[in-house]
């Protein structure tokens, strides 16, 4: 039986940087899991239209904020794919890496990252082992396999099974406010429409993780789209929008 909890307590922490993080995992996985707020324009789009040195600035930004408990950080420039990649030593300051849309990490100080702005940032974490994978899901990395691909790799890092880990789909887009076409929905979910038709990915993604054998999933209670004052949104911004940025890791003690 899976237990899906909805709204989970992402807070606002206090920092440099205008931010969530879910204090639960804090408090009994000893983790740190949140997302970066959009207040004062922080744009952390590795595509923004904003000056390279602006958006490297916030960067340094952010990491200065999450130091000392972490000393590296690894994000990819996305492509809507499938690729976990393993953190399993220490990364020196800021590894950014092509083609990546997953990251996975058991090693203390490291940081994983996913730039966000509607698609569904999805936090795993592997509680005995303290392994943690951080997943940029839209619509064709759900429908690809990304989450399946995210669960596999920790899966075997860890030693565990699905029934071990626990999993959070994070701030992104409602199904109210995404509307797609059918050849969309027919991908993700496997079912056809008539026509345009909402398509709720938190739903999407908690439904194949029980399939999985996951027992314990919550659900962010903020949309990008509703919430204009928090966070960047593509599709309320018909693409002009920036990114934040979803991050997960084991600090150092």
């Amino acid at each position: 039986m899976t237990a899906i909890a909805r709204g989970l307590d992402e807070v606002p922490v206090s920092g440099r940087v205008e931010r969530l993080e879910l204090i639960t995992w804090r408090e009994r996985y000893g983790v740190v899991a949140g997302i970066t707020l959009r207040g004062n324009g922080f744009d952390l789009g590795l595509h923004s239209t904003d000056r390279t040195a602006g958006v490297i600035d916030r960067w340094h930004t952010l990491f200065a904020d999450l130091a000392p408990r972490f000393r590296g950080f690894a994000l990819g420039r996305q492509v809507h794919g499938t690729r976990v990649t393993p953190h399993d030593a220490a990364i020196g300051g800021w590894l950014v890496q092509d083609g990546i849309d997953g990251h996975l990490t058991g090693w203390p100080g490291n940081l994983l990252l996913v730039t966000v702005a509607d698609c569904v940032p999805v936090y795993l974490v592997h509680p005995p082992s303290r392994t943690v994978a951080l997943l940029h899901a839209g619509w064709r990395g759900t429908a690809a396999g990304m989450l399946e691909s995210g669960m596999r790799a920790l899966a075997t890092a860890s030693g565990g099974t699905a029934t071990d880990i626990v999993m959070h789909c994070g701030v992104s887009i409602c199904g109210a406010c995404y509307e797609v076409g059918p050849e969309v929905h027919q991908a993700v979910c496997g079912q056809p429409t008539g026509g345009p038709h909402p398509l709720d990915l938190r739903a999407e993604l908690v439904g194949r993780a029980t399939r999985l054998g996951v027992r314990t999933v919550t659900q962010s209670g903020w949309c990008t789209a509703h919430h204009a004052d928090r966070f960047f949104s593509h599709r309320r911004s018909a693409g002009a929008d920036g990114r934040m940025a979803a991050y997960l890791g084991v600090p150092l003690a």
